[in-house]
This record gives structure tokens, C-alpha cells and sequence, in this order.
């Protein structure tokens, strides 16, 4: 596909800590100038997708590739309420301070962040208004994050219902296609090390201890086995095979004309320290799959 550069029509999906992968794949994009007119994402693809779109990447790279094990702890906001593990406030409070706010109508690029409303049982697109109050609500996976009351309805992570939120571009009038899939399959691979011992905290000082120590001090009876941090890995792992089984019908539902897979064992859910090696990972994928398509 030689000649003039095309212009794309980026989907971002969701997958907790893999969601990095996203940085690598916009930076191999850009490099090859590739017009990303249209951004769609789902939880962490939101999140990437809509500050790529308020043109703070380069912000929020700097921020994410410092992060180490204790500096995702202290985002952690215990909620103090059975209906889920966090509040999910203190992050984008954070992220709100590091890039600021923008309204989504009011961005260069077009962005939808996809959400799912719990009454009705369906996605739900959201185009307008505060960015973040829409990256907010695309993330809010439940159980772990709150869930966020919107114009009488009660929101939470996308990914529920639409993984890979491919249909918001149908419309688009790009070129191309391009879809991030964080649920691909299983592979050999080998996470590095190099950023898994905290900088200020003991070795044995990791997120199951951490939070189990909070959750055992916090809950005496029998009951608090279902806050445990067993339960939450559970809850998380179930989550992420009905998303990997829901991307791959939308994937062959929509057929996007380039779909760049990240493997679902690359990272887990709350590795978000790792971002620079995610990033990597999401560009030479990138880079090998624009290879092979032609761009």
C-alpha cells in the first residue's frame, strides 16, 4: 500500500498494565506517518487514547516510565465499601493534575471512550464532556474499581461488553482501521525484572501483601475471604477471559483492516511499573505488523 500516507482510525483496547502497549503502538504509527484522525478505547485504551488525544502523551510517558511497585500502591484508594476494592478517584486526580482536563469535543482528534451502563445492560459511547470524567467511567471495572453514577445511570469498564470497541469507528471517514488487541494469545514470553524491586520498599514489600495486610487488619470474619486478594486475582483473571473471548467475536464481527496483538500473558492486571517494557513490546509488534501489511 504505497503512496500518500493514509490516515487511520485507531482502536484501543482494554487489559489493565498492557494497556502501555499502546504507547509503543501510537509512537510506531507516528513514526511511519500514519494520520490518527479517530481514537476509540476501552479502560486503559481509553486512557492512552484520550490523552493521546489532548496531545499530553509525551506527559504521561514521563510520569508512567518512573513508576515502581510502591508508587502503584500509594494510587490505590481503598474504598472502605463492599461494592468494590478502590475508589479509583486518587489516579485520575493524579492524571487530571499531570495533563489537565480537557472537553472531548474540543480535542484535535476525534475520541470516544466506551463505557458500559449496568441497568441496560449495553455499551455506551461517551464523546462529550469532561475527558476525564469519561476515562473515569471506561475504567471503573467492577469490583475493583467504584462504579460512576452518570445522568441517572451507573457506569463501569467497557471492556465488559466491548473489549475492543472497533464499531464507534465505522462511520470514520479514514483510510484504515487499526485495532490494539491486549487478549491475544499465550506466548513464550519473558517479562524483565529491572523495575520489579521498588525503590523505596522492602523486598518482601509486594501488592498481595500489601493489600492483604490492609484487608486482614480491616475485616475479622469469615466474610473477608471475599475481599481477599485471592478473590480480587480471581475476579480480575475471570474478567480477562470473558474480554479475550468477547475481542475475538468483535474482532471477527468487524474485521478491522490491521489488528496488532498483544499477548495476554505479557503482563498481568496490576503491573502498571512496567510500562516502558509494555511500550516496547507494543511497538515492535506494531512495527512487525506494519511490515508485513505494507504501510
Amino acid at each position: 500500500m504505497s503512496g500518500e500516507k493514509k490516515t487511520i482510525s485507531l482502536v484501543l483496547g482494554s487489559g489493565g498494565g498492557r494497556g502501555h502497549a499502546h504507547i509503543g503502538v501510537i509512537r510506531a504509527l507516528e513514526e511511519r506517518e500514519l494520520g490518527i484522525l479517530n481514537i476509540a478505547g476501552t479502560s486503559m485504551g481509553a486512557v492512552i487514547g484520550g490523552i493521546y488525544a489532548a496531545d499530553k502523551l509525551g506527559t504521561y510517558v514521563d510520569w508512567a516510565y518512573s513508576l515502581d511497585k510502591s508508587d502503584v500502591v500509594k494510587l490505590l484508594d481503598f474504598s472502605f465499601t463492599w461494592t468494590s476494592l478502590f475508589k479509583g478517584e486518587r489516579i485520575i486526580e493524579v492524571l487530571k493534575e499531570l495533563v489537565g482536563d480537557r472537553q472531548i469535543e474540543e480535542l484535535d482528534r476525534g475520541f470516544t471512550a466506551v463505557a458500559t451502563a449496568l441497568e441496560e445492560q449495553r455499551e455506551v459511547w461517551l464523546n462529550k464532556g469532561s475527558l476525564f470524567n469519561a476515562i473515569r467511567a471506561s475504567t471503573a471495572v467492577p469490583g475493583v474499581f467504584s462504579p460512576v453514577n452518570r445522568n441517572g445511570r451507573t457506569l463501569v469498564d467497557g471492556g465488559l461488553v466491548n473489549p475492543i470497541p472497533i464499531a464507534p469507528t465505522l462511520n470514520d471517514a479514514t483510510d484504515l482501521t487499526i485495532a490494539v488487541n491486549l487478549s491475544g494469545s499465550k506466548e513464550d514470553y519473558k517479562p524483565s525484572d529491572e523495575k520489579g524491586q521498588s525503590k523505596t520498599s522492602r523486598s518482601d514489600d509486594t501488592y498481595r501483601e500489601r493489600i492483604s495486610s490492609f484487608v486482614n487488619g480491616l475485616l475479622e470474619s469469615d466474610s473477608s475471604e471475599l475481599a481477599s486478594p485471592d478473590a480480587a486475582d480471581l475476579l480480575v483473571k475471570s474478567i480477562d477471559v470473558m474480554q479475550g473471548a468477547i475481542a475475538r467475536l468483535k474482532l471477527a464481527a468487524y474485521a478491522p483492516d490491521l489488528v496488532i496483538e498483544i499477548p495476554r500473558n505479557a503482563c498481568s492486571f496490576f503491573e502498571f511499573y512496567r510500562a516502558e517494557e509494555m511500550a516496547e513490546l507494543g511497538y515492535e509488534r506494531t512495527c512487525k505488523a506494519l511490515d508485513e501489511f505494507g504501510l
